[in-house]
């Protein structure tokens, strides 16, 4: 639950020096709003055990040594991925359209300070943060949740250093279960198709059961939108649960066969008709 008090509001009125007015919010979307409560306790409590067995440990694996580096998160949600950057010696800003998601990233940052600064922003107009400014930024589990990918993927690419990082994840295209208008779909079925998909969370786990959207692409699509925007990609990474993972949640035993996920590695890559 958030809880505001005087000194918090204070802190974060110091905490803002970019301008986050509303002028450089797009499409507002309500959909993570709704669901925060139920999504902070999810994470918070040890019930995301896809992010934390599986696609966090392949993730920070590829991000590397970052202690020093300036690194913008992306689609940061309440914060998590965004402590554990900042834990890792980085210099942290955070960015996500949800207002009440930042609202418990921001009251984390108050209780334990880090050092994060968190801005409210649409992935796909990053306004107010300089061109290469950042040497890596991330992604986690969010880019197929963002409608104007392409434009993140460029926004990406303009606030990145030259030879500056992007690090990203996504659910798998390839074996993703999309719920399409009511309808399970196998993504290998209907692969080439781009697809808005309904995502219900319903686990038993969950405190609170709430639905979000999602938009099916392929992996040229993806590639495509990274080579036009100078992102080459330098490695790739499909996590695979272990037996001693399947062993403690055998939810997970799916992805002892298949990814459920796929990490990405990109460099951006500039030339003299680079825009960037």
């Amino acid at each position: 639950m958030l809880v505001r008090t005087h000194s918090y509001e204070t802190f974060i009125a110091a905490n803002c020096q970019l301008n986050d007015k509303a002028q450089f919010m797009t499409k507002k979307d309500h959909t993570w709003n709704q669901a925060a409560e139920g999504w902070v306790d999810f994470v918070r409590t040890g019930k995301d055990y896809f992010r934390d067995c599986m696609n966090n440990p392949a993730a920070f694996e590829l991000i590397g040594e970052i202690k020093g580096q300036k690194v913008l998160d992306i689609a940061c949600g309440e914060g998590y991925n965004t402590r554990m950057l900042s834990l890792k010696g980085a210099h942290v800003t955070g960015v996500d359209n949800s207002e009440i998601l930042l609202e418990h990233a921001k009251q984390e940052e108050y209780r334990k300070p880090l050092g994060i600064t968190y801005y409210q922003r649409d992935a796909s107009c990053l306004d107010g943060i300089p061109d290469r400014s950042f040497g890596v930024a991330t992604c986690f589990m969010a880019l197929m949740d963002i409608q104007d990918y392409e434009l993140a993927i460029s926004e990406v690419a303009r606030i990145l250093k030259p030879d500056g990082r992007f690090v990203f994840s996504i659910t798998h295209p390839c074996f993703e279960k999309m719920n399409v208008n009511g309808v399970t779909i196998e993504a290998q079925k209907r692969y080439f198709d781009k697809l808005q998909e309904t995502v219900e969370w319903t686990m038993g786990r969950l405190t609170r059961k709430f639905t979000t959207t999602a938009y099916h692409r392929t992996l040229t699509d993806y590639s495509t939108a990274l080579s036009k925007n100078y992102l080459l990609i330098s490695r790739m990474v499909e996590p695979q649960a272990t037996e001693e993972t399947v062993r403690k949640f055998p939810v997970l035993k799916e992805e002892r066969k298949r990814p459920q996920s796929i990490i990405f590695e990109t460099v951006k890559k500039v030339t003299e008709t680079s825009p960037f």
